[in-house]
């Protein structure tokens, strides 16, 4: 179950199969018949704009050119980056994204991956983001290797919030343009500002 790449994103938001189903919603009316119902500004026709990241990545946690050849050396290096920006232990972090990789690739399609995990020790939401310097394979739902990374950590607890920061990361690396200029600098500060910029319109 999930969402396509282009105009649907396939990310696989839920802990379990039936999580997605608890997604937070901002349509009153949600269409039951999609099979992303649930999730805020997730349609197929892509009328929404995505809301920016500036509340769950900071500057420090961008690793503009990262440099790995596996799916757990990444996850490593990102655990650790979340380690310093956070305090958490990194071995914590790390164990906690590869349980949830355990269940299922992360790797949403079109070289694009959202690994998660939660912990007890967490208090606040917050991500890593890594630009590859060359693609690894992730086991995504297309079949393709991976070259950009959102890692979010949560509260043990965070339930619904997660689910939406979640859709939100999702909704952010979805867009054409956005991704285009991620895979286009190897600049730390471009690439948060590239991330965490608000939309202006809809229009091409």
């Amino acid at each position: 179950m999930g969402i396509s790449v282009g105009s649907i994103l396939p990310v696989p938001l839920m802990e379990r199969p039936t999580d997605l189903e608890l997604v937070p919603t901002d349509d009153p009316q949600p269409d039951v018949r999609s099979p992303h119902r649930g999730c805020p500004n997730m349609r197929a026709n892509g009328s929404k704009t995505s809301m920016p990241l500036n509340d769950l990545i900071t500057a420090d946690a961008i690793l503009p050119a990262l440099r790995v050849k596996a799916k757990k050396s990444a996850l490593q290096e990102m655990s650790e980056r979340a380690s310093a920006v956070s305090g958490l232990q990194a071995r914590e972090i790390y164990d906690a994204v590869l349980q949830r990789e355990r269940l299922g690739s992360t790797g949403v399609g079109n070289g694009i991956a959202i690994p998660h995990g939660k912990l007890t020790s967490c208090t606040r939401i917050f991500g890593v983001f890594a630009r590859l310097e060359r693609p690894i394979e992730f086991e995504a739902l297309d079949g393709e290797p991976v070259d950009l990374m959102f890692l979010l950590v949560a509260p043990e607890a965070a339930g619904a919030d997660h689910l939406k920061a979640l859709a939100r990361a999702a909704r952010v690396l979805r867009e054409p343009r956005i991704v285009a200029k991620l895979r286009a600098t190897r600049d730390s500060s471009a690439l948060f500002g590239v991330l965490t910029e608000m939309p202006t319109t809809n229009a091409a």
